[in-house]
């Protein structure tokens, strides 16, 4: 089968359920995932998060992996970074994560995680696509089952992983009708959180809805109205965090991670520097330069940190959106354990009360196109991002790249005030309408 576009971006396989991810899709993506690795009967994980297209992609997925000869475990509803875990945990070959993340309920996704509980590097997700479709010759089929006790395993690996005492402590978590629904308020009370939780009741059309990271304002309002002095906010699959001080105000990706790594230098345990993305705000290198903290960049995506890590031999790094490594726990993205990280280095204290960096200001306009990778021959916006960046030169910059899953042009300005980030911003995002909407 062709699917008429490349397959993998960024963060996997994804789009709307049912249309482009359909259920012929997910079976043939089993089949060359089980395919195109070098194992005799292949031990795949699979784990979903909460959107009703769920059951369908995942018994999909399964039955092309049995098709091509592996068995497939079904773990469930778990956050992401559980698969990174329990794929290490229990010996198996791989992981798979039915999951649209931060998307809208009609969107689902696929993802894979290797052995050694990392994203699949390029070459062989390439790989894999190649497979996608083909014949693949004749097998004994392997086996379906489920797996049981994985929420479990991966709760304990957060408790022993982060000791932290939280008795006393009023917390609050917006779980985004999510895969964290379970876990986050478990672990949270486990370790002593009085908890209050928020969009805990998934129905399938739900998850993102007006909750969780990409919708800060419904945790903001909640917690302004309880007497909880911080709150956390996930995505849909629970691989990225926000947080929410007692006094409303939200901090990101940045904010946080320049928290713990501060927190961390300042006791001898960060084991080099940070890795962020391009999308990390100038304040955020400020501060680090600052602390002495030394700072490497990366293409946007989780996984180009982690490659960053890795060939450092560093360990924390991160995104802006909330996605947060610590790869002395996991190889990639943990909401949860970045919230326990946060409690960490709070010992107590009110994130209200703490500043580990100044940002500047920054106004960011995702502009929907027509195709977001004729952006790379659009001569007009390039010379219109390189005369506004030459403008703000020592002052602030300009980035502008295409999505990596959706049909979208992130349009990002900083500046040394709203007004003019806003304004740099417009004329730019009214460049990219009139050359590729």
């Amino acid at each position: 089968m062709t699917t008429g576009r490349r397959l993998f971006g960024t963060d996997g396989v994804r789009g709307e359920a049912g249309t482009f991810l359909t259920a012929e899709l997910a079976t043939s993506l089993g089949r060359a995932a089980t395919a195109s690795l070098d194992a005799e009967r292949l031990q795949v994980l699979i784990v979903r998060d909460t959107r009703e297209s769920g059951p369908m992609l995942e018994a999909a997925l399964a039955a092309g992996i049995a098709a091509a000869g592996g068995d497939a475990l079904l773990g469930g509803v778990l956050p992401t970074p559980a698969a990174a875990i329990l794929v290490k945990r229990l010996g198996l070959d791989l992981a798979a994560v039915v999951s649209a993340s931060h998307n809208p309920y009609r969107d689902n996704g696929i993802k894979f995680f290797s052995a050694q509980g990392t994203k699949l590097d390029d070459d062989t997700e390439a790989r894999m696509e190649s497979l996608v479709g083909a014949e693949l010759g004749s097998v004994d089929p392997g086996h379906v089952r489920e797996l049981n006790g994985g929420l479990e395993d991966y709760l304990r690996a957060l408790e022993v992983a982060f000791p932290v005492d939280l008795s006393g402590q009023k917390v609050m978590l917006d779980c985004a009708n999510g895969a964290t629904f379970r876990a986050a308020p478990a672990i949270f009370e486990r370790l002593g959180a009085e908890v209050e939780a928020i969009a805990i009741e998934p129905d399938g059309r739900n998850i993102n809805d007006g909750c969780g990271s990409t919708h800060l304002d419904r945790l903001a309002e909640a917690i302004a109205a309880s007497e909880a002095t911080i709150g956390f906010a996930f995505d849909g699959d629970g691989d990225r965090v926000l947080a929410v001080d007692g006094e409303g105000q939200t901090h990101d990706g940045d904010e946080l991670i320049a928290l713990s790594v501060r927190g961390m230098a300042a006791r001898g345990e960060l084991g080099g520097g940070v890795a962020v993305t391009v999308m990390s705000n100038y304040g955020f290198h400020q501060a680090m330069s600052e602390a002495g903290i030394e700072v490497a960049v990366t293409k946007v995506g989780d996984r180009y940190v982690l490659d960053e890590l890795r060939e450092r031999d560093w360990a924390v790094g991160g995104e802006q959106s909330g996605h947060i490594i610590d790869t002395r726990f996991v190889a990639t993205g943990d909401g949860i354990a970045a919230a326990l990280a946060t409690m960490r280095e709070l010992d107590g204290r009110e994130l209200a009360g703490i500043s580990s960096m100044e940002k500047l200001p920054q106004t960011l306009v995702n502009v929907e196109v027509a195709d977001r990778d004729a952006v790379t021959d659009a001569a007009a916006v390039w010379d219109a991002v390189e005369r506004e960046g030459e403008a703000l030169e020592g002052r602030g910059r300009v980035l502008l790249r295409p999505s990596g899953t959706e049909p979208l042009v992130r349009v990002m300005v900083e500046a040394p005030s709203t007004e003019e980030a806003d304004a740099v911003c417009e004329r730019l995002v009214t460049v990219v309408r009139q050359e590729l909407a």
